[in-house]
């Protein structure tokens, strides 16, 4: 059941959704405990691998191009260092690296030839790998799922009733078929939303119903709280109440009873105890780490105490499905080889001219 029948309804998930705080916790709490294990919390990592210099106008991002953020734009990091932020990652207790990258979308070039890499590498190192790099097709959706991604992110963010109300340049289908892309070839879903943008309850409500509407939801749901950011067209939104992000966790929890909802951005405005009751009320997942992309997060050291505070242990990479395999790249390879052609073209004009010896030329001075 990857959906709960009773409330596949917008009517239905608005009346739960509304329910007494406690009675909606407690049921959500029931259902977590049929699908999954109380006591486990995956512990994820957030990489920006590109930042900044979006052409995108997101209204609540601070990557933006067009905003006057404290953003700096940087290009793509290398695939060493990658590998370095994720054995970091891997050491203080995370099972999952997502790499972000600041595009509007994929495009076929070195750059994702390299992102390609990165994920061949981060599988190698037994964590779930999970990309979010904008729009794509199937057929680079395919080239990820080979390279041994997990799971691709691309969130819907609000219900498409409010969607022009938060993004202008990409249209609510294209996500759609994004999202599409990805589970064609093969590749787990994590696809939520923001609240807090200035929506109604109803918009979260329909944006649950998107998922809904699905064949198959997505495996994962991340729930995010607005990081109002300055020089953002939402800088002005004032930040929700901790109980909201509870009762979006609990209706999601028991809407989607297999999925793994993530509790995302917003957990530095939760105390302890709110976050206590959203993993009661089924949040499964967190980010670690101090950053999550551009904006904070609570450091590993308060998530570590937190966890034992609470009695909850980090759970194991691939818990929730198969370690991909890592499928050689036939663009890649053929990309090296050619590389490997011109060195020793070079090294061969090069020796060449080291050999070269001047021919000796007779003049009278020397008769």
């Amino acid at each position: 059941m990857k959906v709960t029948q009773d409330y596949t309804t917008k009517e239905a998930l608005l009346e739960l959704y509304n329910k007494p705080l406690l009675e909606l916790v407690f049921e959500a709490a029931t259902v977590h405990r049929l699908h999954h294990n109380p006591e486990e919390v995956q512990m994820s990592s957030l990489l920006s691998i590109k930042t900044g210099g979006c052409a995108e106008d997101c209204g609540y991002c601070p990557q933006a191009a067009r905003y006057h953020t404290d953003v700096e734009t940087q290009k793509l990091m290398t695939v060493d260092s990658v590998v370095e932020q994720a054995k970091n990652a891997k050491e203080n207790g995370s099972s999952r690296l997502c790499m972000g990258a600041a595009w509007r979308e994929v495009r076929d070039n070195k750059d994702f030839d390299n992102v390609i890499e990165m994920v061949q590498a981060v599988n190698d190192l037994d964590m779930e790998v999970c990309c979010t790099l904008g729009m794509m097709n199937q057929d680079q959706a395919k080239r990820l799922k080979n390279a041994g991604l997990f799971a691709y992110n691309h969130n819907l963010d609000t219900s498409k009733d409010y969607y022009d109300d938060v993004i202008s340049t990409r249209e609510y289908e294209d996500r759609l078929n994004t999202i599409d892309n990805a589970r064609k070839a093969g590749l787990s879903v994590c696809s939520g939303g923001i609240i807090g943008m200035g929506e109604a309850i109803e918009d979260r409500i329909g944006l649950l119903m998107s998922y809904m509407e699905m064949e198959t939801p997505p495996e994962s749901i991340p729930i995010n709280a607005l990081v109002a950011v300055e020089g953002t067209p939402m800088e002005d939104q004032k930040p929700i109440e901790q109980w909201e992000m509870i009762r979006m966790v609990a209706t999601t929890r028991i809407a989607f009873p297999k999925s793994v909802v993530r509790l995302s951005a917003g957990r530095t405005k939760m105390t302890m105890e709110g976050q206590a009751l959203c993993f009661m009320s089924g949040a499964g997942s967190i980010f670690a780490g101090d950053k999550l992309l551009t904006t904070p997060n609570p450091d590993y050291n308060e998530d570590m105490e937190m966890f034992k505070i609470l009695g909850l242990t980090p759970k194991a990479a691939f818990s929730d499905g198969d370690k991909p395999e890592t499928k050689p790249d036939l663009i890649i390879e053929a990309r090296k080889a050619k590389e490997a052609v011109r060195v020793e073209e070079l090294k061969a004009a090069r020796t060449k001219i080291d050999g070269f010896e001047p021919r000796k030329v007779t003049t009278v001075d020397s008769l």
